[in-house]
């Protein structure tokens, strides 16, 4: 049997670089069952695409009325994001290493820990309310580093073809700054992309008007663009965002006017606006530019938010007992899985770890963060369950 510790060790000592899992979700499967859970394997995509996903459910008796008990899920990933460079770490990325009061290892903070601390944190709560009315579920994937197309989006689609309803949800991102806890995410915001082709004509760049500088031409537009307000957020989301980030044209010679550009942007965005309308505003305003182009859309996640509700006030209440402090709601960063997750759950809250080295060479997590938030997942499930329902 696994402390939270040892738990993370085992996890961090598998490759599991997505969309690998490389039986990750056998260790966790192996924890649980014991306490109740039934474990079911959800696979989806082939070949290399394969992605195993583990959904993993314990029912607590029905209420005095016969309604089901609530449903609280932890959700995270056991896939991690590659290396880089081997010989730039420390120390193996695949060795759990311990030094000055860290734990070393590809997946420390995103996510492992998380995964580790939800699962001794149930053995927890299930040994101290054995008969507490609260069901509980993990829902784990390999993809959620990766493409994100045959993970959690996948697994949802499932669960609401059968008629699973979830209650609650908290995803182990992490989210925290300086110490565990000090901030959670009670929502994301939206992301949708953007691929611009404006067509000009290839020429001689020492006969500019036998061509047409496509680049020149949409100067103009992408400045407009930039300085657009797209909407001034609310109380939960900063304004919506557009940025390019990347641009491609030209042969590579030095005299040649290029005939084509290919700018590519995203819009993180808010509550406040739609996809619909952003896509609008982009295309009058290259329309005003009397721009000649193509422009396709890709959206990979809407905004979705949690306002405080009793999800909420468990995890502020279970970081205040655990800490001591006042947690910051937030809807900064990118995008996690709790986008797909909020389609069929409506209280959805991210808590984890300082993510100070997520994605980085010696990626680590502090010793001394692991153990609080194992508790806080454990109180959360002792507020819940005495949440009259």
């Amino acid at each position: 049997m696994y402390n939270a510790l040892t738990l993370t060790e085992a996890l961090l000592a598998k490759a599991s670089v997505t969309p690998l899992d490389l039986g990750c979700q056998d260790v966790l499967a192996n924890e649980l069952t014991p306490l109740g859970f039934e474990c079911e394997r959800m696979v989806f995509g082939s070949g290399a695409a394969q992605v195993h996903n583990l959904w993993a459910k314990f029912t607590a008796p029905a209420l005095a009325n016969d309604e089901p008990a609530p449903l609280l899920v932890f959700a995270g990933h056991t896939d991690v994001v590659p290396t880089g460079p081997v010989e730039a770490w420390d120390t193996d990325p695949f060795v759990p290493t311990h030094k000055d009061g860290k734990l070393f290892g590809r997946g420390a903070s995103d996510m492992k820990a998380s995964l580790a601390a939800m699962v001794v944190a149930v053995r927890e709560f299930r040994a101290a309310a054995p008969q507490a009315p609260l069901s509980i579920a993990f829902l784990i994937t390999s993809d959620e580093e990766g493409p994100a197309v045959h993970g959690t989006v996948e697994v949802c689609k499932a669960l609401s073809a059968r008629g699973e309803r979830l209650d609650f949800c908290i995803v182990g991102e992490p989210t925290s700054i300086e110490r565990t806890g000090d901030m959670i995410k009670n929502g994301r915001r939206g992301s949708m992309s953007g691929r611009l082709s404006v067509k000009g004509i290839q020429g001689h760049i020492a006969y500019p008007h036998l061509a047409r500088n496509p680049i020149h031409q949409a100067a103009p537009a992408l400045a407009e663009l930039a300085a657009c307000t797209w909407d001034e957020g609310n109380d939960f989301f900063p304004p919506t965002s557009w940025q390019v980030s990347n641009i491609h044209g030209g042969t590579g010679a030095s005299n040649v006017i290029p005939g084509e550009v290919v700018i590519d942007f995203n819009f993180r965005f808010c509550t406040e606006s739609t996809p619909e309308a952003l896509q609008s505003r982009v295309r009058a305003i290259l329309d005003a530019h009397q721009l000649e182009y193509d422009l396709t859309w890709s959206i990979s996640g809407m905004p979705f938010l949690t306002t405080p509700g009793p999800l909420v006030h468990a995890v502020q209440h279970a970081i205040r007992t655990v800490a001591g402090i006042e947690t910051q709601l937030s809807t900064t960063g990118g995008t996690s899985d709790g986008r797909f997750i909020a389609n069929i759950c409506p209280q959805v809250i991210e808590l984890g770890p300082p993510n100070a080295t997520i994605h980085k060479i010696n990626e680590y997590v502090a010793v001394h963060d692991i153990e609080p938030l194992k508790d806080m997942y454990r109180e959360v499930m002792l507020a819940l369950a005495a949440t009259p329902q």
